[in-house]
């Protein structure tokens, strides 16, 4: 399985951006590119054997220096929200950018690592993107390297392996930020998918979206997808939860979390027959159903809209670096980050 590779535009310094592009034998074409080692395209068979792009993005690196919504980028070094913008570490305070009300929202709109230009380096099946970030910049502590592997097998298994370290304790929380539509990223909204959750808790938040540290049971709320149902069957009912997010844009605890690999979703499109099984060895996961994407033009001039795409997105908890309840995402020095996340497709 040979990477192919492509050009994919410029970065805003000049560097001329690549596509990679890795097949497998059932067909299956997953491409990725070098600006927010962005995953761009994820294209799989329906029931019927015909390939569908299922990820949201676009087809020029000059869009993603824009793109508000995030499509498909590794969001670093601090995925989520970030409670007043700023944590305390080690007895030092550090200030963030307040870019989402008072609070910080992946680390920083122009500077975070979805906007870097990652080097890659292509393997027989995957493609490593590699990065060095400076001291202490955005307000993080230390000097930071980070890593993200895409590779694809047999089994149609597209896996994400990150790696980081710093020199300095620091707050490493990396995701991808890929928006799922298993009929075709663009046919419109994915209310009518089904999705099961290996969660029975979640971390409820506030009016601005940081967790208020409590987490709690889904049992007999809209949040409970321990038993499969379509994402829009409860997405907006009367409850406060859902009302100050406009849906689904929540922490889900996976359940039984060890640090090993898990499956924690199953996301199933009845139209397509497309499955997607997702695993990590993260103990949360952030489902978001796309309550705000804005009409913009993406891929193949299809227009994109309000859910037309949810995100999975792998992590440790929301305001982590503020809540020592929760799992700690405090790295550096000899504790090095290290995850992975795996989404597989099939049929039904």
């Amino acid at each position: 399985m040979a990477v192919r590779i492509s050009s994919f535009g410029k970065y805003s310094d000049g560097r001329e951006v690549s596509l990679y592009t890795m097949e497998n034998r059932n067909g299956m074409r997953v491409s990725v590119a070098n600006i927010g080692a962005a995953l761009v395209k994820v294209e799989v068979p329906d029931r019927q054997g015909r390939l569908a792009d299922v990820v949201l993005g676009f087809d020029r690196a000059e869009d993603y220096l824009e793109n508000g919504c995030f499509f498909g980028v590794v969001i670093g070094p601090s995925a989520n929200r970030i409670g007043g913008a700023s944590f305390l570490l080690d007895g030092v305070e550090c200030p963030l950018a307040a870019n989402d009300g008072v609070n910080n929202l992946h680390s920083d709109r122009e500077r975070g690592w979805h906007k870097c230009f990652w080097e890659a380096e292509p393997g027989e099946d995957s493609v490593t993107f590699r990065l060095k970030d400076l001291a202490d910049n955005m307000g993080f502590p230390g000097t930071k390297t980070a890593e993200v592997t895409y590779s694809l097998n047999e089994e149609n298994e597209l896996r994400l392996h990150y790696h980081a370290s710093s020199d300095k304790r620091t707050i490493l929380n990396l995701t991808n930020h890929s928006y799922f539509n298993l009929e075709g990223h663009g046919s419109g909204s994915i209310e009518g998918h089904q999705l099961w959750l290996g969660a029975s808790r979640y971390t409820p938040a506030d009016a601005g979206s940081i967790p208020t540290g409590e987490i709690a049971d889904v049992k007999g709320t809209p949040m409970d997808f321990t038993a499969a149902k379509k994402v829009g069957e409860e997405i907006d009912a009367d409850f406060e939860q859902l009302t100050f997010a406009g849906g689904y844009d929540h922490n889900w605890v996976i359940d039984g979390w060890d640090g090993t690999l898990r499956r924690f979703a199953t996301l199933k499109s009845p139209q397509s027959g497309r499955v997607m099984e997702a695993y990590t060895t993260l103990p949360g996961v952030q489902f978001y159903a796309g309550n705000f994407i804005e009409e913009e033009r993406g891929k193949g001039e299809a227009v994109y809209a309000r859910r037309g795409g949810l995100c999975l997105e792998t992590q440790y908890f929301p305001d982590s670096a503020n809540k020592p309840a929760f799992p700690s995402c405090i790295f550096g020095g000899e504790k090095e980050y290290d995850s992975v996340t795996v989404y597989r497709f099939d049929v039904d």
